[in-house]
């Protein structure tokens, strides 16, 4: 069994450390999914966009049917009260989250007067800019119809867990998913980007994954920096032509794509930009 680094959790009013056991065998997010998260980071002294994860939680929780209870301000202090229980050189990941404890008629529905809150912090370092490896996935991303994909809810992370899988088995770090027309959406983890003939292309949001908060910040300061970013359709040959590619996520930040399926890349100067950017404006 792995080691759980150094946690402590927010939970009923007070803060717990570990790995705090929190559900029931009836509790309905265990058996029926209803449960939304965030993840927002702490690292070099910073905690970039911690408002806006804040405020994406309880737009998702209500999105799932949950009732948000904590405001935005409040989350925002309880995550700067606890990252004083860590080193103040700890890279840590901050995770607010909802889940319904009941069920309405017939349980398949959350009853949104048993939404519970917590607040997660524990810590693990922010990964090198190494590259990572793409494989095609045949798993694809639902649609809005399908699955609450306008919610960074936890019942959809199956899906990207066996599209991971299932690259990794074949020797792949990670997954290129596309949505139900086959396009391309995202990674298993992440939103993606491509450049090609000094341009920034990114897919739009179509409402079958998340529009990230990282993705908007990157394309934000790259444009305010002059460098066009579109937001348009993409298809596979068009990353399998892209003189680079690149990721955005809250987790890891900028990191560049090494290869993807048979055709190796280096790291470019998009990335390079993008990575320099974000650093400057979180430390800003």
């Amino acid at each position: 069994m792995a080691e759980w680094s150094q946690t402590w959790t927010y939970l009923d009013g007070d803060w717990h450390e570990g790995n705090v056991p929190i559900f029931g065998p009836r509790t309905h997010a265990v058996w029926l999914g209803s449960s939304v998260f965030d993840g927002a980071r702490a690292f070099e002294g910073v905690m970039p966009d911690l408002d806006r994860h804040a405020a994406r939680v309880n737009a998702s929780a209500l999105s799932l049917g949950l009732k948000p209870s904590v405001d935005v301000e409040t989350m925002v202090g309880l995550a700067e009260d606890g990252a004083k229980r860590f080193a103040p050189d700890a890279a840590l990941y901050i995770r607010p989250m909802y889940w319904a404890e009941q069920g309405g008629f017939m349980s398949v529905p959350p009853d949104p007067d048993s939404t519970r809150f917590l607040l997660c912090m524990h810590e693990t370092p922010m990964p090198p800019p190494a590259g990572l490896s793409l494989s095609v996935s045949p798993f694809r991303r639902p649609t809005i119809e399908c699955m609450p994909t306008d919610a960074k809810a936890g019942c959809l992370y199956p899906n990207n867990g066996r599209a991971i899988t299932e690259a990794r088995a074949r020797g792949f770090d990670n997954a290129l998913v596309r949505d139900m027309l086959g396009n391309v959406a995202e990674t298993g983890t992440s939103n993606i980007f491509m450049a090609k003939d000094g341009v920034v292309l990114t897919p739009a949001p179509n409402r079958t994954f998340l529009n990230g908060i990282t993705r908007q910040r990157v394309i934000t300061l790259l444009r305010e920096a002059g460098q066009e970013v579109l937001e348009t359709i993409l298809t596979v040959e068009d990353f399998l032509d892209a003189d680079e590619i690149f990721t955005t996520g809250n987790y890891s930040k900028v990191v560049p794509v090494s290869r993807i399926e048979d055709r190796e890349l280096q790291p470019g100067p998009m990335h390079a930009k993008a990575r320099e950017l974000y650093w400057d404006w979180a430390h800003a």
